[in-house]
């Protein structure tokens, strides 16, 4: 059986295996498949920034790995790296890290921020070749390709794929019951 998602919704619902920012009940979920290399990954951490700020607790963001590992040699490293800081409770500060420098991302950066993080060496060193965290990525991208995802950044709102400009006013403006506000004050 060929699975095929014509809708393109997200297949995968957010849940609790999501590293999120906000309440998973939030009335607006954005979901972003990114890669840690993708320059226009990179630009949108701003973008979603002032979305925060716009929206308040009324948005969840939340992030899944997607990384182009044929363009992007380094990504599938550093997904496993926002990973190994997860296990120590550091994911978004590994995560914003990383994308400071995406072109610079190498081995010895990586370390150099587990260390600047303040991340046990040796214990970020073991999750960074683990299983569980590969599996996660895994399936990050299994459940983003069954999504209609072939790029990064891939954005979802509540659901649903969004196709327009990655940009403040047009992502407010595709969000339910916030779209008039991004037109009056920007």
């Amino acid at each position: 059986m060929i699975f095929t998602n014509t809708t393109l919704d997200l297949v995968l619902p957010v849940g609790t295996r999501d590293h999120s920012q906000g309440m998973l009940a939030a009335p607006i979920v954005l979901v972003e498949y990114i890669d840690y290399q993708c320059p226009y990954c990179a630009q949108a951490v701003g973008i979603v920034r002032e979305l925060q700020y716009e929206l308040g607790e009324r948005l969840c963001y939340v992030v899944r790995h997607f990384p182009l590992i044929d363009l992007h040699f380094q990504a599938m490293r550093a997904a496993s790296a926002a990973e190994a800081a997860a296990a120590q409770n550091q994911f978004w500060q590994m995560h914003y890290s990383l994308f400071e420098f995406p072109s610079a991302l190498s081995e010895t950066n990586i370390f150099h921020y587990a260390r600047k993080l303040g991340l046990d060496s040796d214990l970020f060193d073991r999750d960074l070749n683990n299983q569980h965290h590969f599996r996660h990525i895994e399936e990050d991208i299994k459940t983003g390709i069954e999504s209609g995802v072939d790029s990064t950044p891939t954005f979802f709102i509540n659901g649903i794929r969004y196709f327009g400009n990655w940009d403040t006013v047009s992502l407010l403006n595709a969000m339910p019951h916030h779209g008039s506000y991004a037109n009056e004050h920007y």
